[in-house]
């Protein structure tokens, strides 16, 4: 195995301890900073790495991509953090106790997605997931508030039983591919998987893919999976908020595309793609209309997520070439636009002293650049043009209307109802009476607009590698 994947695994287990026993707050943010610094530079470094694979990590052109994915949100978000967190503790919501333990954890949860994401043993893919689940819980409830300790309990017990369930399906796998490839290691790769798959049994196959969907769907956010999202976004930090959204909720998804990619080499098992194209547009025109009924402005975009996890379930369930592609390149754009979002939102609620969007009027009046950072950020992620969102849900609705016309409506018509309620919520906002506090934010504005413009830049042109990349990857996924 490659030193850039030995260096994106061994970064968290110096940086953990580390940042636990740092009492200044200053030297954690700046530890914490540097750490995923680190971790974006193997990231790239595993780019140019060979592809290699062993019965207990793989590198492929998925997982690389994703890797790196989540190392350069990583590192944008610990600068939005550095910033965001020293005004919690200048008011003190938090301690410098609980700062250590949430500069650990952040790191502990890197470390722990990345290991999901490398892993070629399903076991240790599993491992990965329960890990970042377990540090995101504690993160949630970091405030320890009445409702910030409510949503974290609520998550862990949801979490527990998605991941119990997908344990059990990872079970299943193992007992019917061992009777091909024999017991230990090559029973658990992946890719032993998929290419064996044809000998297995169809139906036990099948049934374990069932508990996988259910297990690994409820990480996803997919409805009816997804009531712990909501409540863990708007109660927990907003760096973390930024981290579950656009990193968190794609490697779940990751894992059940992994087990599609087995399933997908048996001709005799359930078709896949049907199921995750339903579930894909339940949770689309689920989530669309429930944004027309929250008022609380990071609950809001909570359901925005799962509107766009399920768009990217539905592109992965229709399949081929062009509809993953536009489900990769969504992944994407989702993952830059909702932490550049969140970024904004943060600091929004901050200056605001509150959460709820009826108290959040006037941003262009009291804080401009903050509106515009957030008026950005919506637009894009409502599939406005010519940003990146708009690329990939059309190249989704052009294969879909190709493939499957009924679903393609359906499809367009939950992106329009979700487009109108984030206009609609977005214009008292930006131009209502200023109300509320005036606050000055110190903020770090650079990684907001950074991500806005890549995402941008992407509606506009994307580079021939990135392009060639995509395809390599959506041919993997079949």
């Amino acid at each position: 195995m490659t030193a850039p994947v030995y260096t994106l695994l061994l970064i968290p287990v110096v940086a953990v301890p580390l940042l636990a026993v740092t009492g200044n707050y200053r030297i954690g943010a700046a530890l914490n900073v540097l750490a995923s610094g680190l971790t974006l530079l193997a990231a790239i470094a595993l780019m140019f790495t060979p592809r290699v694979r062993t019965d207990i990590f793989i590198v492929d052109d998925f997982n690389i991509y994703l890797v790196t994915l989540t190392a350069f949100v990583g590192f944008t978000t610990s600068i939005f953090s550095a910033t965001y967190i020293s005004h919690e503790l200048e008011i003190g919501r938090l301690t410098p106790a609980y700062l250590r333990f949430y500069h650990a954890l952040y790191q502990a949860m890197l470390g722990a997605m990345n290991l999901a994401l490398l892993a070629n043993n399903m076991g240790l893919l599993w491992v990965g997931l329960e890990v970042a689940t377990l540090t995101t819980v504690i993160m949630v409830g970091l405030y320890r508030t009445p409702e910030a300790v409510e949503a974290a309990w609520k998550y862990f017990i949801l979490g527990s039983v998605g991941i119990a369930l997908a344990f059990f399906g990872t079970l299943l796998v193992y007992l019917v591919a061992q009777e091909t490839l024999g017991e230990g290691l090559p029973a658990m790769a992946l890719d032993r998987l998929a290419q064996a798959s044809a000998a297995f049994d169809p139906q036990l196959l099948s049934l374990a893919f069932v508990f996988l969907l259910v297990g690994y769907g409820t990480k996803v956010g997919l409805a009816p999976f997804h009531a712990w999202l909501p409540d863990a976004h708007s109660e927990g930090p907003t760096p973390i908020s930024a981290v579950l959204s656009g990193l968190l909720l794609n490697v779940a998804l990751y894992a059940l595309l992994r087990f599609k990619i087995v399933l997908a080499g048996n001709t005799e098992t359930l078709n896949v793609g049907a199921i995750m194209i339903a579930l894909g547009l339940l949770s689309l025109v689920f989530a669309a209309f429930m944004l027309y009924r929250r008022r609380d402005i990071k609950r809001l975009f909570a359901y925005s997520s799962i509107e766009h996890m399920g768009i990217m379930t539905f592109a992965f369930g229709i399949g081929g070439p062009l509809a993953n592609f536009a489900g990769l390149l969504h992944m994407t754009m989702h993952s830059l636009t909702k932490s550049a979002i969140f970024f904004s939102v943060g600091h929004i609620a901050q200056a605001k002293g509150t959460q709820n969007i009826a108290s959040i009027r006037g941003l262009s009046t009291t804080h401009p650049v903050l509106a515009i950072g957030l008026a950005l950020g919506v637009i894009a992620i409502a599939g406005m043009p010519p940003f990146g969102v708009f690329m990939s849900e059309f190249l989704l609705v052009s294969s879909s209307f190709e493939r499957q016309p009924v679903f393609a409506i359906i499809l367009v018509a939950g992106i329009l109802v979700a487009f109108g309620a984030l206009i609609l919520r977005l214009q008292n906002v930006l131009f209502g009476e200023a109300t509320g506090p005036a606050e000055p934010v110190k903020a770090s504005y650079l990684p907001l607009f950074v991500h806005l413009a890549l995402v941008l830049m992407a509606g506009l042109w994307l580079p021939e590698p990135v392009v060639h990349w995509f395809r390599t990857v959506a041919g993997q996924l079949g």
